[in-house]
């Protein structure tokens, strides 16, 4: 509708000097539901795309966690080429990063109030209180650099695999 696609419009994520980049249309495709839907899983997936990138930064860089990943496997054995070191980790430690996740998935899409009916979106976790004491604006202003910084980040992780995969 018109007045979803307006709300579209002065979203938060639309930002200079791109504006509102809808190429798919999708802005237009269901209700102020379906749109905090659609900015819910950018946010996820801009917060997952972040860790990712830093993690292949610090790995390629060569710097891991002391002490031991499983008895007899210390981190630093898995080595600083990051598709190498995830191919390395055994089953039940990729099972359980996938059940973390899964659980931080789960537990912020059972809180109340939802976030496609006003709650807020995704995980939060502010243990200084500091989001709380900011104006509107300037809550705007972090939540419009989140996304921008997780946006690059999903092109950067991107890059970071093709670099590792294609040869040449």
């Amino acid at each position: 509708s018109t007045a979803t696609f307006m709300g579209a419009v002065r979203a938060t994520g639309v930002q200079d000097p791109v504006g509102l980049f809808d190429p798919m249309g999708l802005a237009t495709s269901g209700n102020d539901e379906t749109l905090l839907w659609f900015r819910a899983a950018e946010l996820k997936h801009s917060r997952v795309t972040m860790l990712a990138t830093a993690g292949w930064l610090v790995n390629s860089a060569g710097i891991y966690f002391p002490g031991e990943l499983t008895h007899g496997t210390k981190f630093s054995d898995l080595g600083a080429k990051p598709l190498e070191a995830w191919a390395a980790v055994p089953f039940a430690g990729k099972f359980q990063i996938l059940l973390f996740a899964g659980a931080v998935e789960f537990f912020s899409e059972v809180k109340k109030p939802h976030y496609m009916k006003g709650g807020p979106m995704g995980l939060q976790c502010d243990p200084l209180g500091l989001y709380e004491n900011m104006s509107e604006d300037m809550r705007k202003t972090r939540m419009n650099r989140e996304l921008a910084n997780g946006r690059f980040a999903m092109i950067g992780i991107m890059s970071f695999i093709a670099a590792a995969k294609v040869p040449g």
